[in-house]
This record gives structure tokens, C-alpha cells and sequence, in this order.
């Protein structure tokens, strides 16, 4: 999956999310940004993510 893809479902999954703006300049980007409505975050997926939050932590303290 395109991490841009990725960033996108997450992004739109969080129940806080009202608006996932998305910031393409050519067609492909923006393909790939719709493509993210056809993602489902599961379980899984998130508990991956969690994983990747655990071992980098929060880029911006």
C-alpha cells in the first residue's frame, strides 16, 4: 500500500477527523489519495501502526 494511501485511511478514520484535506499537484497523486477511501483500517493494521509509534515515539517533542 502507498504510505500516502495509509496516511489517508488513518487520517480519515479517527473519529475527531471531520475534513482529511488533501494536498495533490498531479493526477497520480491524487489517484492515490482516493484510493484511501477504499481502505479499511482493521485491527491489525492499526495494532501495526501502534507498533511503528512505539519503536520511532512522537517525532515532534
Amino acid at each position: 500500500m502507498d504510505p500516502a494511501t495509509l496516511a489517508n485511511a488513518f487520517a480519515t478514520s479517527r473519529c475527531f477527523v471531520t475534513s482529511n484535506i488533501i494536498g495533490a499537484t498531479t493526477m497520480e497523486q491524487l489517484k492515490v489519495d482516493i484510493a484511501a477511501a477504499d481502505v479499511a483500517i482493521t485491527p491489525e493494521i492499526e495494532a501495526r501502526i501502534d507498533a511503528v509509534h512505539q519503536w520511532r515515539g512522537n517525532p515532534c517533542p
